[in-house]
């Protein structure tokens, strides 16, 4: 099934961002900026965070949802909108289109959160779970269109959507009007468009820098070839920009008007999201924290006057959030998991715990193997799961092992 939009692509200007922010007027909420001292003594200039996430619904993904529906015509009102989506874009559309009194219908991917289904329900939309991945889903909404009618509601291949994203380009100069680098994550590339369009229109000396997670990064290559180009199985954990081709209304704006695209790996976006938990008391979903992940792993690129990172959503499965903080403390050095080999009699395990007491490591799980056929007849290997305080603490436990007579095996 083709998505493509159809040449030419449609254009997106100042006028139109402008509009759509008087639209959004006292529907959507204009979100907090929060300074980071961390993130501001890493960079060596001001860090802001732009809070899309605190967004109703969770995400900046109402502003643009909202402005799409509001544009359509009283008979396409009348036969309704449908989206494809596994979060963010389900819940904004079904709150845009009962706020707009359109009916709406979501298909969502079989294995969406249950959080994710039973918010788009509440906000209005009529969910069908069809299909194992988003391609299959976005078939299904597609064909439910032709079939009946309704209006298909693109997550970032359209004009209207852009405009209403680029409100938030429009907040970040009225609340930090000092800005000199603006970090966003990309997916399709509605979100970013939409900022630099609002932003290089107005101060075309700020830099807007794109984000995406290394795995399903489409938009490299895609810069590169001068063409939106697909990517492969794309493989993240940031499903909001899992996009494996970028949209061609975006595309083009981006390539005008971005400034650079950074990639971000898995392990700076889990050591982001733990940062905004634990520094900013902020619930960010991964896609939402790769602007963070980029200061994190480049800070030395953003220096020179204020950056704002714009958290672009704050929807994550309370399953998936305890696995990425895990993966974020690992990530960080704070946890430590090792596997040595001790004596099979009365004390042995008290005497190792004891040596990790010392050394105030915090033992999260035991476990004993008996069995293996590499370990003497008098021998237990013990494998040990370790909260720690960072690298320096694990260094200090693994020499303490060393000086108290252990070996360490893996």
């Amino acid at each position: 099934m083709n998505y493509r939009v159809p040449q030419p692509v449609p254009q997106v200007i100042l006028d139109d961002v402008r509009g759509a922010q008087k639209m959004l007027s006292g529907v959507s909420r204009v979100t907090a900026m929060e300074g980071s001292r961390h993130l501001s003594s890493l960079v060596g200039s001001p860090v802001h965070f732009k809070c899309e996430n605190l967004q109703r619904t969770g995400s900046f993904k109402l502003r643009g949802a909202y402005v799409r529906i509001s544009g359509l015509r009283p008979e396409q009102r009348a036969a309704g909108v449908v989206a494809a989506s596994a979060g963010n874009h389900a819940q904004g559309v079904a709150l845009a289109s009962s706020l707009l009194g359109v009916r709406s219908t979501v298909f969502m991917p079989v294995g969406a959160p249950l959080p994710k289904v039973a918010a788009t329900q509440e906000y209005g939309a009529e969910v069908r779970l069809h299909g194992q991945v988003v391609d299959e889903t976005l078939a299904a909404a597609q064909e439910y269109a032709d079939r009946t009618g309704a209006v298909f509601i693109h997550p970032f291949d359209h004009r209207d959507i852009i405009a209403g994203q680029g409100t938030v380009g429009l907040e970040i100069l009225e609340q930090c009007p000092e800005v000199r680098t603006i970090l966003v994550g990309i997916g399709g590339g509605g979100l970013a468009a939409g900022v630099a369009v609002a932003v290089k229109a107005l101060r075309p000396d700020v830099r807007v820098i794109g984000v995406q997670a290394a795995g399903a990064a489409a938009y490299p290559p895609s810069l590169r070839a001068g063409h939106p180009v697909s990517i492969d199985d794309p493989n993240t954990m940031a499903d909001g920009i899992k996009v494996g081709r970028p949209g061609d209304v975006p595309f083009k704006i981006i390539g005008e008007l971005i400034d650079d695209v950074r990639t971000v790996s898995e392990d700076a976006l889990s050591s982001a999201l733990l940062l905004c938990l634990e520094r900013a008391k902020m619930v960010v979903e991964p896609a939402g924290c790769s602007p963070v992940a980029a200061l994190l792993s480049e800070p030395e690129l953003y220096g020179g006057g204020p950056v704002v990172a714009v958290l672009s959503g704050g929807n994550v499965d309370p399953l998936l959030l305890q696995r990425i903080l895990r993966h974020g403390m690992a990530a960080a050095g704070r946890y430590l998991s090792l596997r040595l080999r001790v004596a099979d009699r009365p004390g042995a395990l008290a005497g190792l715990l004891a040596v990790l007491s010392v050394v105030d490591a915090n033992v999260l799980d035991v476990s004993h193997v008996r069995t293996d056929p590499r370990l003497g007849l008098t021998e237990v290997e013990v494998e040990l799961h370790l909260e720690t305080k960072g690298p320096e603490h694990c260094a200090e436990v693994a020499r303490s092992l060393h000086g108290a007579g252990y070996k360490v095996t893996g």
